[in-house]
């Protein structure tokens, strides 16, 4: 059997760090896909040892590759990007797993609908065991929220779950890489934003992964959240100045992020406050803002 296949069409890039018993699986999982047109790139960022690199040795369609450590998900990506030969690429992390039958739909769905230039859905969530919990994240309780144009509502409002996406390569040529600047926090929802700038998103309304909870997950710390909205001002920003929003729609985005920022109030409440003024430094003189700040800390004396 090849070790790689010399024209895939769909190229996977995982993130790894020290989670081989994780990684295996994940693996596994890309294996019993029922669309066999892929590559896998597995880029390890700075594991200890050989564990890693002898396990994808196993799998006949991975390359693995070790850089120095970044200590998060945002350059393996990256480096990634950079090797992928696939038409399309897919983005799981190395505690996730895919339904078989999770590329052979996406694929099908981007052939036949040119117009968008990604798909997603949400996730369905387990434990360490792999047991689902009964419960799902990603999921609107609308779905046309994260179908279509949606660069006028997406911004500090909501994100994709990067391992449901398959999105185009040239989506990725013209939005380019994940922030390398940013804390690991919040890089992946600055990149699905970025791409809403660029294209429009189809929204399966199916669960296309699922979200290993545990303790040792890449769960982001909270602290680190209180800097997103300012790197989401930058890309709105970016996207104006460029002409990819009307101005109609960067006033809404604009609002929108001064609300996300004051959310952030209970968990960094000076942080916050101050991070406020670089948004708008007006933004105590809307009602709406005063509103939702006195919600916040009526909540926070419960």
């Amino acid at each position: 059997m090849e070790k790689i296949m010399s024209n895939p069409q769909v190229s996977i890039i995982i993130p790894t760090f020290n989670r081989p018993e994780f990684l295996a699986l994940t693996l596994k999982s890309i294996e019993a896909q029922s669309y066999a047109h892929y590559e896998v790139w597995v880029i390890d960022d700075g594991t200890p040892g050989e564990t890693n690199k002898q396990l994808c040795a196993a799998f006949p369609k991975v390359h693995y590759l070790k850089i120095e450590n970044s200590g998060g998900p945002a350059r393996p990506r990256n480096v990634g990007i950079d090797r992928a030969k696939g038409a399309y690429i897919a983005f799981v992390d190395d505690d996730d797993l895919w339904p078989p039958q999770k590329l052979e739909q996406q694929v099908a769905l981007l052939e036949a609908k040119p117009e968008y230039g990604l798909v997603h859905g949400y996730c369905t969530v387990i434990d360490t065991n792999g047991t689902p919990t009964g419960t799902s994240i990603g999921r609107p309780g609308s779905p046309e929220v994260k179908h279509g144009d949606v660069k006028g509502r997406m911004a500090g409002q909501w994100t994709l779950m990067t391992p449901t996406v398959l999105l185009r390569k040239d989506v990725v040529k013209a939005v380019g890489y994940f922030n390398t600047n940013m804390a690991q926090a919040g890089e992946d929802t600055e990149y699905w934003t970025r791409c809403s700038f660029h294209t429009r998103f189809y929204y399966l309304d199916s669960s296309l992964a699922f979200y290993r909870k545990h303790d040792s997950s890449s769960v982001k710390n909270t602290t680190h959240y209180v800097d997103l909205p300012l790197h989401l001002q930058r890309c709105v920003d970016k996207a104006y100045a460029e002409g990819h929003l009307t101005k109609a729609h960067y006033r809404q985005l604009k609002r929108q992020l001064v609300i996300k920022q004051l959310k952030e109030y209970k968990e960094q409440p000076w942080g916050s406050f101050l991070r406020l003024f670089r948004l708008d430094p007006f933004w105590f003189l809307t009602f709406g803002n005063l509103k939702v700040l006195g919600k916040i800390l009526l909540k926070k004396r419960k």
